[in-house]
């Protein structure tokens, strides 16, 4: 009997930035986000060419500098047959201390993405782990993934609880009423 092996996971590196922005394309240039007028109807998705270009030339920027650099931040990846098949990023933000997370070292979790010819093969799940384990080294105490509406299944098959409170957006360019 054979058994399928453990994908092997690993910190992302500067030479993985094209493929990075390769598969953050389909959370953030893909329909989901969009409506029958191909309008965002997310604040994170990207319905222009204009705003295409604009966030992945900021996120090249900001993976360039943060891969080599910041030590609380940890992009996972998931090597394919000359490509990468997935990856998420993981990112410790200092909160004041709560009684849920007592040091305030809490870890953000976003951009979970598999290619989709390798969705079905527990990628998702292995690379959250690897940015699990990572986060124990780096003294978080809590975990926070912001989720597309088409990962909550998934999301709530790997033992993540909706918090109940709500997210909100609301760029700071808007002048404030009030």
């Amino acid at each position: 009997m054979t058994t399928a092996a453990t994908p092997v996971v690993r910190r992302a590196e500067p030479a993985d930035i094209d493929e990075l922005v390769r598969l953050r394309a389909y959370l953030l240039d893909g329909e989901d986000g969009e409506d029958d007028n191909g309008t965002a109807v997310l604040p994170y998705t990207a319905s222009t060419p204009q705003a295409r270009a604009a966030w992945r030339t900021g996120y090249r920027a900001w993976l360039a500098e943060a891969l080599p650099h910041d030590d609380d931040v940890c992009v996972a990846v998931a090597p394919g047959p000359g490509r990468l098949s997935a990856c998420a990023i993981a990112v410790i933000d200092q909160r004041p201390p709560s009684p849920a997370y007592p040091s305030g070292r809490v870890v953000w979790m976003q951009s979970l993405i598999t290619d989709p010819r390798d969705r079905g093969q527990g990628l998702g799940t292995t690379v959250i782990d690897h940015l699990f384990d990572w986060a124990l080294t780096r003294g978080a105490d809590v975990a926070v993934m912001q989720s597309a509406s088409g990962a909550v299944d998934f999301h709530r098959r790997a033992g993540w609880l909706p918090t109940g409170e709500g997210l909100y957006h609301q760029p700071v360019t808007t002048k404030r009423k009030g």
